[in-house]
Protein backbone atom coordinates (compact mmCIF):
# COMPACT_ATOMS: atom_id res chain seq x y z
CA UNK A 1 0.00 0.00 0.00
CA UNK A 2 3.11 2.18 0.29
CA UNK A 3 3.49 1.92 -3.25
CA UNK A 4 2.56 4.40 -5.96
CA UNK A 5 1.86 1.21 -8.59
CA UNK A 6 0.77 3.62 -11.33
CA UNK A 7 3.99 4.63 -11.86
CA UNK A 8 5.31 1.30 -12.42
CA UNK A 9 2.18 0.66 -14.46
CA UNK A 10 2.24 0.70 -18.92
CA UNK A 11 0.82 -0.68 -21.53
CA UNK A 12 2.49 -2.76 -24.16
CA UNK A 13 1.03 -3.98 -27.57
CA UNK A 14 0.98 -7.65 -27.48
CA UNK A 15 -0.80 -9.57 -30.13
CA UNK A 16 -1.91 -6.29 -31.92
CA UNK A 17 -3.61 -5.52 -28.58
CA UNK A 18 -2.96 -3.32 -25.79
CA UNK A 19 -1.44 -5.26 -22.55
CA UNK A 20 -1.96 -3.93 -18.83
CA UNK A 21 1.65 -4.41 -17.26
CA UNK A 22 3.28 -3.59 -14.40
CA UNK A 23 7.15 -3.13 -14.51
CA UNK A 24 9.30 -2.72 -11.18
CA UNK A 25 12.94 -2.64 -9.95
CA UNK A 26 15.76 -1.80 -9.31
CA UNK A 27 18.16 0.02 -11.85
CA UNK A 28 20.67 -2.59 -11.75
CA UNK A 29 18.76 -5.95 -11.12
CA UNK A 30 20.20 -9.11 -10.54
CA UNK A 31 17.84 -10.94 -13.07
CA UNK A 32 14.39 -10.69 -14.20
CA UNK A 33 11.27 -12.61 -12.50
CA UNK A 34 7.88 -12.91 -14.79
CA UNK A 35 4.76 -13.00 -12.60
CA UNK A 36 1.38 -14.80 -13.92
CA UNK A 37 -1.38 -14.44 -12.35
CA UNK A 38 -4.94 -17.38 -12.43
CA UNK A 39 -8.29 -17.65 -13.72
CA UNK A 40 -10.44 -14.87 -12.81
CA UNK A 41 -7.13 -12.89 -11.56
CA UNK A 42 -4.96 -10.24 -12.44
CA UNK A 43 -1.89 -9.20 -11.46
CA UNK A 44 -2.93 -8.10 -8.28
CA UNK A 45 -2.81 -11.23 -7.31
CA UNK A 46 1.13 -11.09 -6.39
CA UNK A 47 0.66 -7.85 -4.31
CA UNK A 48 2.56 -9.46 -1.21
CA UNK A 49 5.28 -10.53 -3.54
CA UNK A 50 6.38 -8.13 -5.75
CA UNK A 51 7.38 -4.98 -3.86
CA UNK A 52 9.70 -8.31 -1.54
CA UNK A 53 11.56 -8.95 -4.70
CA UNK A 54 11.67 -6.17 -6.79
CA UNK A 55 14.90 -4.83 -3.94
CA UNK A 56 16.53 -6.95 -6.19
CA UNK A 57 14.82 -8.31 -9.49
CA UNK A 58 13.28 -6.72 -11.93
CA UNK A 59 9.69 -7.54 -11.91
CA UNK A 60 7.05 -8.08 -14.49
CA UNK A 61 3.69 -9.21 -13.81
CA UNK A 62 0.26 -9.03 -16.25
CA UNK A 63 -3.54 -8.60 -16.79
CA UNK A 64 -3.18 -11.85 -19.68
CA UNK A 65 -5.49 -10.62 -22.33
CA UNK A 66 -9.36 -11.00 -21.41
CA UNK A 67 -8.37 -10.60 -17.46
CA UNK A 68 -7.51 -6.98 -15.43
CA UNK A 69 -7.45 -3.93 -17.30
CA UNK A 70 -6.18 -6.22 -20.61
CA UNK A 71 -9.29 -6.27 -23.64
CA UNK A 72 -9.85 -9.91 -25.08
CA UNK A 73 -7.06 -11.00 -27.47
CA UNK A 74 -7.66 -10.92 -31.47
CA UNK A 75 -7.67 -14.67 -31.43
CA UNK A 76 -9.41 -17.28 -28.82
CA UNK A 77 -8.23 -17.72 -25.72
CA UNK A 78 -5.99 -20.95 -25.55
CA UNK A 79 -3.11 -21.99 -23.21
CA UNK A 80 -0.25 -21.88 -25.92
CA UNK A 81 -1.39 -18.25 -27.05
CA UNK A 82 -1.20 -17.25 -23.44
CA UNK A 83 2.66 -18.39 -23.32
CA UNK A 84 3.17 -17.33 -26.62
CA UNK A 85 1.57 -13.46 -25.77
CA UNK A 86 4.23 -13.74 -22.37
CA UNK A 87 7.25 -14.28 -25.03
CA UNK A 88 5.86 -11.84 -27.28
CA UNK A 89 5.49 -9.53 -23.94
CA UNK A 90 9.07 -10.20 -22.39
CA UNK A 91 10.45 -9.74 -26.58
CA UNK A 92 9.02 -5.90 -26.34
CA UNK A 93 10.60 -5.66 -23.07
CA UNK A 94 14.01 -6.68 -23.97
CA UNK A 95 14.04 -9.46 -21.64
CA UNK A 96 16.20 -12.42 -22.50
CA UNK A 97 16.38 -14.50 -19.47
CA UNK A 98 13.87 -14.56 -16.64
CA UNK A 99 12.15 -16.69 -14.03
CA UNK A 100 8.70 -17.70 -14.17
CA UNK A 101 6.17 -17.78 -11.54
CA UNK A 102 2.88 -18.40 -12.23
CA UNK A 103 -0.18 -19.60 -9.83
CA UNK A 104 -3.50 -22.06 -10.81
CA UNK A 105 -4.09 -21.14 -14.61
CA UNK A 106 -0.76 -18.70 -14.90
CA UNK A 107 0.80 -22.09 -14.09
CA UNK A 108 -0.40 -24.03 -16.44
CA UNK A 109 0.59 -21.15 -18.88
CA UNK A 110 4.10 -20.90 -17.27
CA UNK A 111 4.69 -24.73 -17.84
CA UNK A 112 3.88 -24.62 -21.75
CA UNK A 113 6.10 -21.20 -21.74
CA UNK A 114 8.90 -23.40 -20.51
CA UNK A 115 8.60 -26.28 -22.78
CA UNK A 116 7.68 -23.98 -25.74
CA UNK A 117 10.20 -21.07 -24.87
CA UNK A 118 12.27 -22.61 -22.64
CA UNK A 119 15.37 -21.09 -24.00
CA UNK A 120 14.63 -18.37 -22.26
CA UNK A 121 13.77 -19.85 -19.11
CA UNK A 122 16.00 -19.97 -15.96
CA UNK A 123 13.31 -21.58 -13.59
CA UNK A 124 10.39 -22.25 -12.53
CA UNK A 125 7.33 -22.01 -9.76
CA UNK A 126 4.45 -23.94 -10.21
CA UNK A 127 2.01 -22.48 -7.26
CA UNK A 128 -1.18 -24.47 -7.15
CA UNK A 129 -0.81 -25.10 -10.96
CA UNK A 130 -3.97 -26.43 -13.19
CA UNK A 131 -3.79 -28.57 -16.00
CA UNK A 132 -3.16 -32.20 -14.88
CA UNK A 133 -6.49 -33.25 -12.86
CA UNK A 134 -8.78 -30.67 -15.21
CA UNK A 135 -6.83 -32.53 -18.08
CA UNK A 136 -10.50 -34.20 -20.59
CA UNK A 137 -12.96 -32.33 -17.81
CA UNK A 138 -14.66 -30.28 -20.82
CA UNK A 139 -18.09 -30.34 -19.82
CA UNK A 140 -19.88 -28.72 -22.83
CA UNK A 141 -23.09 -28.26 -20.80
CA UNK A 142 -21.35 -26.16 -18.58
CA UNK A 143 -19.39 -23.87 -20.66
CA UNK A 144 -22.44 -23.89 -22.79
CA UNK A 145 -24.58 -22.57 -19.83
CA UNK A 146 -21.44 -20.17 -18.16
CA UNK A 147 -21.88 -18.49 -21.73
CA UNK A 148 -25.16 -18.12 -21.64
CA UNK A 149 -25.48 -16.42 -18.36
CA UNK A 150 -22.28 -14.53 -18.85
CA UNK A 151 -23.88 -11.17 -18.99
CA UNK A 152 -25.79 -11.81 -15.43
CA UNK A 153 -22.41 -13.43 -14.10
CA UNK A 154 -20.76 -10.31 -15.55
CA UNK A 155 -23.39 -8.22 -13.82
CA UNK A 156 -22.89 -9.87 -10.37
CA UNK A 157 -18.99 -10.00 -10.17
CA UNK A 158 -19.15 -6.42 -11.80
CA UNK A 159 -21.38 -5.28 -8.66
CA UNK A 160 -18.73 -7.11 -6.71
CA UNK A 161 -15.95 -5.43 -7.64
CA UNK A 162 -17.62 -2.19 -7.22
CA UNK A 163 -18.23 -3.19 -3.48
CA UNK A 164 -15.63 -4.57 -3.25
CA UNK A 165 -13.90 -1.92 -0.49
CA UNK A 166 -16.95 -2.43 1.49
CA UNK A 167 -17.38 -6.25 1.56
CA UNK A 168 -13.51 -7.22 1.93
CA UNK A 169 -13.69 -4.54 5.21
CA UNK A 170 -16.39 -7.17 6.76
CA UNK A 171 -14.59 -10.61 7.88
CA UNK A 172 -17.63 -12.63 7.04
CA UNK A 173 -18.77 -11.37 4.17
CA UNK A 174 -14.67 -11.45 3.27
CA UNK A 175 -14.52 -15.22 4.21
CA UNK A 176 -17.56 -16.32 2.62
CA UNK A 177 -16.20 -14.79 -0.80
CA UNK A 178 -12.64 -15.65 -0.84
CA UNK A 179 -13.24 -19.23 0.94
CA UNK A 180 -12.91 -21.01 -3.02
CA UNK A 181 -9.49 -20.41 -2.76
CA UNK A 182 -8.05 -19.41 1.08
CA UNK A 183 -8.36 -21.67 4.26
CA UNK A 184 -8.97 -18.86 6.34
CA UNK A 185 -9.80 -16.16 4.07
CA UNK A 186 -10.98 -14.11 7.19
CA UNK A 187 -7.05 -13.83 8.37
CA UNK A 188 -6.54 -12.01 5.33
CA UNK A 189 -5.99 -8.07 5.38
CA UNK A 190 -9.35 -6.88 4.04
CA UNK A 191 -7.40 -4.19 1.32
CA UNK A 192 -5.52 -7.62 -0.31
CA UNK A 193 -8.91 -8.96 -0.69
CA UNK A 194 -10.72 -6.06 -2.16
CA UNK A 195 -8.08 -5.23 -4.75
CA UNK A 196 -8.51 -9.65 -5.72
CA UNK A 197 -12.10 -8.91 -6.23
CA UNK A 198 -11.72 -5.42 -7.86
CA UNK A 199 -9.83 -7.75 -10.58
CA UNK A 200 -12.47 -10.70 -11.04
CA UNK A 201 -15.79 -10.78 -13.09
CA UNK A 202 -13.75 -10.14 -16.63
CA UNK A 203 -14.80 -11.42 -19.99
CA UNK A 204 -11.59 -13.98 -20.37
CA UNK A 205 -13.25 -15.80 -17.86
CA UNK A 206 -15.19 -18.85 -19.91
CA UNK A 207 -13.04 -18.96 -22.56
CA UNK A 208 -10.12 -19.76 -20.68
CA UNK A 209 -11.76 -22.24 -18.26
CA UNK A 210 -12.36 -23.76 -21.63
CA UNK A 211 -8.74 -23.57 -22.77
CA UNK A 212 -8.19 -25.37 -19.53
CA UNK A 213 -9.31 -28.52 -19.80
CA UNK A 214 -9.09 -28.71 -23.61
CA UNK A 215 -5.30 -28.82 -23.85
CA UNK A 216 -3.25 -31.79 -22.74
CA UNK A 217 0.25 -30.92 -20.87
CA UNK A 218 1.15 -34.53 -18.67
CA UNK A 219 3.09 -36.03 -21.60
CA UNK A 220 4.87 -32.49 -22.22
CA UNK A 221 6.48 -31.97 -18.59
CA UNK A 222 9.33 -33.91 -19.54
CA UNK A 223 10.62 -31.58 -21.74
CA UNK A 224 10.73 -28.99 -19.41
CA UNK A 225 14.84 -28.29 -18.47
CA UNK A 226 14.57 -25.56 -15.94
CA UNK A 227 14.80 -26.54 -12.25
CA UNK A 228 11.38 -26.59 -11.16
CA UNK A 229 10.01 -25.16 -7.68
CA UNK A 230 6.49 -26.99 -6.79
CA UNK A 231 4.60 -24.94 -4.63
CA UNK A 232 0.97 -25.89 -3.16
CA UNK A 233 -1.72 -25.96 0.08
CA UNK A 234 -2.57 -29.39 1.33
CA UNK A 235 -6.19 -27.37 1.80
CA UNK A 236 -6.35 -26.35 -1.96
CA UNK A 237 -9.96 -26.34 -2.71
CA UNK A 238 -9.63 -26.36 -6.15
CA UNK A 239 -6.56 -28.38 -7.67
CA UNK A 240 -5.98 -31.37 -5.30
CA UNK A 241 -2.77 -31.79 -3.40
CA UNK A 242 -1.80 -35.03 -5.72
CA UNK A 243 -1.47 -32.84 -8.56
CA UNK A 244 1.81 -31.46 -6.53
CA UNK A 245 3.44 -34.62 -5.99
CA UNK A 246 2.68 -35.61 -9.94
CA UNK A 247 3.74 -32.58 -11.44
CA UNK A 248 7.16 -33.47 -9.41
CA UNK A 249 7.82 -36.69 -10.52
CA UNK A 250 6.71 -35.53 -14.64
CA UNK A 251 9.64 -32.75 -14.23
CA UNK A 252 12.99 -34.02 -14.23
CA UNK A 253 14.24 -31.33 -11.90
CA UNK A 254 11.33 -30.10 -9.53
CA UNK A 255 11.40 -29.84 -5.91
CA UNK A 256 8.06 -30.11 -4.35
CA UNK A 257 6.84 -28.26 -1.01
CA UNK A 258 3.51 -28.20 0.25
CA UNK A 259 2.17 -26.08 3.70
CA UNK A 260 -0.30 -27.45 5.91
CA UNK A 261 -3.80 -25.53 6.73
CA UNK A 262 -3.01 -23.84 3.73
CA UNK A 263 -5.49 -23.28 0.16
CA UNK A 264 -5.16 -22.66 -3.47
CA UNK A 265 -3.22 -18.95 -3.38
CA UNK A 266 0.03 -19.64 -0.99
CA UNK A 267 1.90 -16.61 -2.09
CA UNK A 268 -1.27 -14.58 -0.60
CA UNK A 269 -2.27 -16.81 2.35
CA UNK A 270 1.89 -17.37 3.29
CA UNK A 271 3.36 -14.70 1.90
CA UNK A 272 6.42 -14.56 4.24
CA UNK A 273 7.18 -18.29 4.22
CA UNK A 274 6.28 -18.17 0.19
CA UNK A 275 8.55 -15.19 -0.72
CA UNK A 276 11.75 -16.60 1.78
CA UNK A 277 11.08 -20.49 -0.34
CA UNK A 278 11.42 -18.88 -3.37
CA UNK A 279 14.26 -16.57 -2.30
CA UNK A 280 16.36 -19.52 -1.40
CA UNK A 281 15.24 -21.21 -4.70
CA UNK A 282 16.34 -18.49 -6.60
CA UNK A 283 19.95 -18.09 -5.06
CA UNK A 284 19.97 -22.06 -5.19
Amino acid sequence: MDIDWRTHQRWVTVGGRPMNVIDLGPEDPEGTIVWIHGLSGSWQNWLENLPEFADTHRCIAMDLPGFGASPMPAEKISIAGYAAAVNELLDRLGVQRAVVVGNSMGGFVGAEVAITFGTWVDKLVLVSAAGLSIEHQRNESVLRLLRLTKDVLAMGTGWLASKSDVLASRRRSRSAMFSIVASHPDRLPGPLVSEQLRGSGKPGFVDALDALSDYPIRDRLGEIAAPTLVVWGDDDPLVPVRDAWEFGELIPDARVVVYEDTGHVAMLERPEAFNALVREFLRS
